[in-house]
């Protein structure tokens, strides 16, 4: 399988995932149509299904156009809020796209309906690849808008830290610097978070994207999971791992905050026309 990694919004990604032999393809997280049929059309494919780890806009805001272009399209998520949904999933259901396999894993927290997407070939050399959705970051792991700090340990250290050290990490948003740098508060010794966050550096002045990571080299630099590691336990004086993950995150809720932007939805209205009909009454 070839796996195209798109740039989209301020900093997200969404996926292509080819099925080389058929020409079939499976989006990840399809939320600019424009961009991805721009995609399709350059790699001559026929989109097939869509694979969505959350309801949130900026990963799932192109489902419903796509799903008009493309009838039968299937769309995949664990959430009832996620639009065009045909298919809801569950934890360890298993899907097949040729020879792409997918293992779906439910990791309720960011949002209390979110799935992450396990995808390999049997018999490919080729290491696994792990879509994260908003869950585990380059260097970091999503906000708790509606979970706990007990359910994203148990994402990351049951489901998605078990699986092959390998797997290549593919998440939905470009934030490895940011999450490096509080990973250099946390733990201002670590030589590992020292050369990721100089690499990554490099990456975003060069306008690259920072993924995939492995989940190999999360475990050296990623804070969340390390929380029975001592410098970390350190940082937050907490030994409990759910309390010291719990206050990782508060703490990184409040690092080095950016300055306030105006709203991403209210730009794309603006950007769409959608505020020319009020503008022109005044």
């Amino acid at each position: 399988m070839k796996g195209k990694v798109i740039s989209v919004l301020e900093d997200n990604y969404m996926y292509l995932v080819i099925e080389e032999s058929t020409r079939d393809a499976v989006a990840v997280d399809a939320a600019v149509p424009k961009r991805l049929l721009e995609i399709i059309r350059k790699e001559d494919v026929v989109l097939r299904a869509i694979l969505t780890t959350h309801h949130h806009w900026d990963h799932a805001r192109g489902n419903e156009e796509l799903a008009q272009l493309f009838p039968g399209l299937q769309v995949f998520g664990a959430d009832e809020r996620i639009g065009a949904l045909t298919h809801k999933v569950a934890h360890g259901q298993e899907l097949t796209f040729g020879a792409i396999r997918v293992r779906c894993l439910f990791t309720p927290c960011h949002t209390s309906g979110h799935m992450c997407y396990f995808m390999w070939e049997d018999d490919s050399p080729d290491a696994p690849a792990l879509f994260s959705g908003d869950t585990l970051f380059v260097g970091g792991c999503g906000q708790f808008f509606e979970g706990t700090a007990e359910q994203m340990h148990t994402n990351l250290t049951q489901i998605l830290g078990t699986l092959p050290k390998d797997t290549k990490v593919f998440c939905g948003h470009e934030c490895t610097v940011r999450n490096l740098k509080f990973a250099l508060k946390v733990e201002p010794e670590n030589e590992m978070v020292k050369e990721k966050l100089a690499w990554a550096r490099q990456r975003d002045d060069e306008d690259l994207p920072t993924v995939p990571s492995t989940l190999q080299e999360e475990f050296l630099y990623n804070p969340f999971l390390r929380v029975t590691e001592e410098p970390v336990q350190r940082f937050t004086g907490r030994t409990d791992p759910v309390e010291v993950l719990r206050t990782l995150r508060s703490e990184r809720d409040n690092f080095k905050k950016p300055k306030e932007r105006p709203n991403p939805q209210a730009m794309l209205a603006f950007d769409w026309g959608l505020f020319g009909p009020f503008l022109e009454k005044k």
